[in-house]
């Protein structure tokens, strides 16, 4: 999968969501993630099972279960051993931006 790339900035009135990432959840269970941190932000990554784009549907969204991928206000990496259905990025506060990369191998996206 190419490296694919959600952005949120200006949290500052309150908490904004990225645009869901949309996984392979039948692809390979190695998921690449980075936070990069412009100015200040606060930021969670979250994931969920449930498939944002089916209609009717309402996602139930989980913090990431690494903690340091949790509440940060710095740049981070980390992974998933496992297939999220979708992942985002969460700012619940700062008026900076902070921005998500996803990758997940084996994929020729």
């Amino acid at each position: 999968m190419r490296p694919i790339v959600v952005t949120t900035s200006d949290a500052s009135g309150g908490t904004k969501n990225s645009t869901p990432v949309i996984m392979d959840y039948f692809g390979n269970p190695n998921v690449s993630l980075q936070v990069v941190v412009t100015g200040s932000a606060t930021w969670t990554v979250q994931q969920t099972l449930d498939n944002p784009n089916a209609e009717g549907v309402t996602p139930t969204w989980f913090n990431h279960p690494d903690p340091s991928m949790v509440t940060q206000t710095v740049n981070r990496q980390s992974n998933y051993a496992y297939v999220p259905v979708a992942v985002r990025l969460q700012q619940t506060a700062g008026a900076g931006s902070a921005v998500l990369t996803v990758v997940q191998a084996g994929l020729n996206q």
